[in-house]
């Protein structure tokens, strides 16, 4: 069936291929196959982009992606923490089978790196940015980096604080270094207020290099904007009033149990109990530090349109999972809840069509797969995602039928179009929402007897993933 599948998506891709022959380069030689730049973020919710309804924040150039694109309303990060994630995206498997799923994870023999399937398939394989994987982007499928930020700058770092005032306690002693381990403390140790320029700057350098090379490029870009520690970015100060800003409509002063994470460094950035005054504080930052990203991002596109490639690359945005700030009581990721385990997905190119909305249930993991098809590559082996293309090309086509994501040993969900069932194994807890009435996630129906029959089902289906997938808890069960 497996094998079946692929000789469908194949057919798919040659369809959708007919779309690729006007790409040429002044009529002197045969088309060029598509280029791809993936931008991803740090810590963005789903509900930051105002084409997408957010009526406060502006993303002007977030908003011309979403208008030339298609943007997957349900993306999924399964384990909603920068490492596990960002493991899937590389790995295009899930964290059970890649062996990510905490901060200190290490692969597991016998993957496939994103960056080696493109190598593989022609493509120079360029990485700019935040890297918190195991080995180094160069070790891990990639050509080259430029404006690489990790850690490592530990004798250059001092303490300092955030825009609020508040201790910095992450990317303490982070800094930009090149592929020889070199350090450049010149453009500064831990996040700085303008750190998404030089992320941009190295981005634009590989966008001009694309013009000028024969092969197709692979770019992936990683922003940390908009993580913390919160940073007014110079000449944002007066974009967003607090106090003119809306909580998030599922705002609580504290979450109502200890989920298996409340004295975790995230929820410690906060106050206990949340205010309104603290988080609309929080979140007029968050919005500056986005805003100022869209604006480098409106650079890598003008890039891309000053050196005649926009027409042949394909632009896909994302994060690497969302954040509360203030939702359900809570200030981090780590949790199970849509503000979290979702974020952007918006796709953008040749072939794609434009100012549409995908609904599907998908994970971030689905990337790899997806610019494999779009490139003419196969998938390797190693591969558990599947292509969006299907899903693109038509609106009603779903691609999974429900979603499931992990933290720890403490949190399991599985989701539907309509249900949300979250397992806290812990403490022998569980959470049920009606999605299409409850979006927000406001009202436990756990234990109500009229949903003992939807609770059961989606238990039933929830302990059958994680016998598939290899969680350890599963075992545990046995």
């Amino acid at each position: 069936m497996r094998n079946v599948n692929r000789l469908l998506l194949s057919a798919t891709a040659v369809l959708i291929a007919a779309c690729y022959v006007p790409f040429c380069t002044g009529g002197e030689s045969p088309a060029k196959r598509p280029n791809f730049l993936v931008v991803v973020t740090d810590d963005q919710r789903p509900d930051t982009i105002a084409a997408l309804g957010n009526p406060v924040i502006r993303t002007p150039n977030l908003d011309r992606l979403v208008r030339d694109g298609v943007a997957f309303t349900r993306a999924v990060a399964p384990d909603p923490v920068c490492t596990p994630s960002r493991a899937e995206i590389l790995t295009g498997c899930c964290g059970f089978t890649n062996g990510v799923t905490s901060m200190g994870g290490r692969f597991r023999e016998g993957l496939t790196f994103w960056g080696d399937a493109m190598r593989g398939g022609g493509y120079h394989a360029w990485y700019v940015g935040k890297w918190m994987n195991d080995g180094k982007p160069i070790t891990r499928g990639y050509d080259e980096t430029l404006g690489l930020f990790a850690g490592g700058g530990a004798q250059w770092w001092k303490d300092t604080v955030d825009y609020h005032g508040r201790p910095v306690t992450g990317y303490r002693g982070w800094i930009f270094q090149k592929d020889d381990g070199t350090k450049l403390p010149e453009l500064g140790v831990g996040l700085t207020k303008e750190i998404s320029v030089h992320f941009a700057d190295a981005a634009i350098e590989f966008i001009r290099r694309g013009a000028e090379s024969k092969k197709p490029f692979f770019l992936h870009v990683n922003f940390t904007a908009p993580h913390d520690p919160l940073l007014m970015p110079p000449g944002y100060e007066g974009m967003y009033n607090p106090n003119k800003i809306p909580l998030p409509k599922n705002f609580r002063p504290k979450h109502p149990f200890d989920h298996g994470n409340l004295e975790g460094r995230d929820e410690l950035l906060l106050p206990f109990p949340r205010t309104p005054e603290d988080v609309r504080a929080d979140l007029a930052v968050y919005y500056a530090v986005i805003s100022h990203m869209d604006k480098q991002l409106g650079r890598m596109l003008d890039a891309l349109q000053a050196t005649g490639q926009a027409e042949r690359t394909y632009v896909i945005f994302t994060s690497d999972q969302g954040l509360a700030v203030g939702s359900h009581g809570l200030r981090g990721k780590q949790n199970m809840y849509a503000h979290t385990v979702g974020e952007p997905l918006v796709m953008a190119g040749p072939g794609i069509p434009a100012g549409e909305v995908r609904q599907t249930p998908c994970y971030l993991r689905d990337m790899y797969p997806t610019v494999c098809e779009l490139a003419g590559i196969g998938a390797p082996e190693s591969v558990q995602g599947r292509s969006l293309v299907p899903a693109i090309r038509d609106p009603n086509v779903r691609i999974y039928d429900y979603a499931f994501g992990h933290f720890r040993d403490v949190q399991r969900m599985i989701r539907t179009e309509k249900w949300k069932l979250i397992h806290y194994p812990q403490i022998k807890r569980y959470q049920l929402f009606d999605l299409e009435n409850d979006p927000l996630e406001m009202e436990d129906l756990i234990g109500r007897p009229c949903y003992a029959t939807v609770f059961a089902d989606l238990r039933t289906k929830l302990e059958a993933w994680q016998k598939e997938a290899g969680d350890p808890l599963a075992e545990d069960r046995q």
